[in-house]
């Protein structure tokens, strides 16, 4: 599967402005491609205000989504503040070709900066099927929880979107790369760059990870897009030959749908 990650600067709280710059991005790629990823709150940064920003189901951004997937005949997928029954979420939109859309909210809110304040945490892990891929979306702070993200389904593709600040860098690095090797998946983790008004400081590293921890894309600092190539075919032979995922435990996660 052909994959492009765009690690860019977003626009603080400014959905046309970065819904205008993505579009320009992603017409910039020539090449057939796959799946198209955007960071976390793509259109406004990681803001506390989804008052002042939130849109819904219905609203212009998903609309734009729908419409770029089928020009690009790609999916993309990027999370977005969401309004629905009068709850905020960090709503990882996940847009096919054909202009379906399936979504995953955000699970672990991010404490330290008064996410689960503002914003409704979801109750359902999610995989999509898409081009025969099962595909596990997750987003910034659910990095760091293991048990979540467990390949109990086994999934093929973790998928990371977010705005993960230049302090923590080398937790990113490392827990992507664990994630990885732990559930014998590929990684992607598609991150920011830039600045924002908190005086937040993001660098990006957005990359790819294989099922063993190699890098099929080392992590990157500048603002591009980058292509990937994923490999199923190699990735089920080597699960196979291995067996590590037949040794998982079992367990449930209280309160949660899987």
């Amino acid at each position: 599967m052909k994959t492009a990650l765009i690690q860019a600067p977003l626009v603080w709280e400014s959905p046309k402005a970065n819904r205008d710059y993505f579009e320009a991005k992603i017409n910039e790629i020539t090449a057939a491609i796959d799946l198209i990823v955007l960071p976390e709150m793509f259109t406004t940064g990681f803001t506390m205000n989804p008052e002042n920003v939130a849109e819904t189901m219905q609203g212009e951004t998903v609309t734009w989504f729908k419409a770029l997937a089928k020009a690009k005949k790609s999916a993309i997928t990027g999370s977005a503040v969401i309004k629905e029954n009068y709850n905020f979420y960090n709503r990882m939109l996940f847009v096919f070709p054909s202009g379906e859309i399936q979504f995953y909210d955000k699970k672990h809110l991010f404490t330290l900066a008064g996410e689960d304040k503002v914003y409704t945490s979801g109750t359902q892990k999610v995989i999509v099927n898409y081009l025969d891929w099962k595909i596990c979306l997750q987003v910034c702070y659910d990095l760091r929880f293991p048990a979540f993200s467990r390949n109990s389904e086994d999934y093929d593709l973790l998928i990371y979107v977010a705005s993960w600040p230049k302090i923590r860098t080398n937790a990113w690095d490392a827990l992507l790369k664990a994630r990885a090797i732990e559930n014998m998946s590929y990684a992607i983790g598609v991150n920011r760059i830039g600045t924002d008004p908190n005086g937040y400081e993001y660098i990006g590293h957005s990359q790819a990870v294989d099922f063993l921890g190699n890098y099929v894309l080392e992590p990157e600092e500048s603002e591009s897009s980058f292509i990937v190539v994923l490999d199923k075919e190699k990735m089920v032979e080597t699960r196979q030959k291995l067996g590590f995922l037949n040794d998982r435990d079992s367990f449930k996660i209280k309160n949660i749908q899987l």
